[in-house]
């Protein structure tokens, strides 16, 4: 098995199911985003983009499945530079599929985003037919990535399977990374430093907790061609988010509000009806989730 970003906050965590599952495992990263902390000492580590030639670093005549977890995330760094974003995002998973169809790998399960692609909702719950009508490029890129997965099954049969993540958070996530608003808002409060909350407050996410996206993961090997929205399918505005959060931490004081940032939607949250039918479901709370997060802070910080 090869994970792209596999240093990174989900792919590590893709790497530790299936190393635990008994899979060897090839994890490449760059270490942009990713940590080598986070690294399965058992993994074989490939410090590379990828972007880059990667035949000479890695022998991918032994490799069966794809886990594309390597991406730019930053909804900002994408609006403030979205050539950098779509290089990474378009380009490195345009190398990856050439790749793939050099070596005959069988299989690449996808990374994309449901909050960034399908942008803002015309109805709620979303579901995977819902129009793709991104805000921001880093959605763009994530609906090209897919649209090029979709291409090369249809030119040379490669398998694939899309899982449309709503926002993941869970423990290894970095609270200096803009995607992790409970990260961020954790690490803010234990350090007595008031969160900041852009816009209102009263918009809305759909919270995933990492072991459930995990699952899902696992599962998808034994998803053929399909595009899945991964969430919890329950909607949570960000003031309630902090409510929790400040509960369970028992601080006080209120958030800073600041004006609200492009390209982003205000209410979004998930369908999950054809997740379950294929037999995947979430199994975290958020209350129970943010606690595992709160504990995990609490020991690495």
């Amino acid at each position: 098995m090869l994970v792209t970003g596999g240093a990174g906050f989900i792919g590590s965590h893709i790497v530790d199911r299936l190393i635990n599952d008994g899979y060897e495992v090839i994890v490449l990263d760059n270490l942009t985003t990713g940590n080598i902390k986070n690294v399965n000492p058992k993994a074989k580590f490939i410090n590379c983009d990828v972007r880059d030639n990667l035949e000479d670093k890695i022998n991918f005549k032994d490799v069966e499945v794809i886990f594309h977890q390597a991406a730019q995330i930053n909804v900002r760094v994408s609006v403030d530079n979205p050539i950098y974003d779509a290089n990474i995002n378009v380009l490195g998973t345009i190398n990856i599929l050439n790749l793939m169809r050099k070596y005959d790998i069988q299989k690449i399960i996808f990374a994309s985003s449901g909050g960034a692609v399908y942008g803002e909702p015309e109805y709620l719950p979303v579901d995977e037919n819902h129009k793709i009508s991104p805000l921001s490029p880093y959605g763009l890129s994530k609906y090209a990535g897919e649209e090029y997965i979709k291409l090369y099954n249809r030119l040379y049969n490669i398998e694939y399977c899309i899982l449309r993540y709503s926002n993941v958070y869970g423990e290894r996530q970095d609270p200096r990374g803009e995607a992790g608003v409970i990260s961020i808002f954790i690490e803010r409060i234990i350090n007595n430093k008031r969160p900041v909350i852009f816009g209102d407050g009263n918009q809305t996410r759909d919270f995933i907790y990492v072991g459930d996206v995990v699952d899902a993961n696992i599962l998808a090997m034994n998803w053929k061609n399909e595009i899945v929205n991964i969430g919890t399918g329950k909607e949570t505005t960000i003031n309630e988010l902090y409510n929790i959060i400040s509960r369970e931490l028992n601080f006080k004081d209120k958030p800073i509000y600041d004006k609200p940032r492009e390209g982003e939607v205000y209410r979004i949250y998930l369908n999950i009806d054809k997740a379950k039918s294929l037999g995947w479901q979430p199994k975290t709370t958020l209350q129970e989730g943010i606690k595992r997060v709160i504990n995990w802070f609490k020991n690495e910080y």
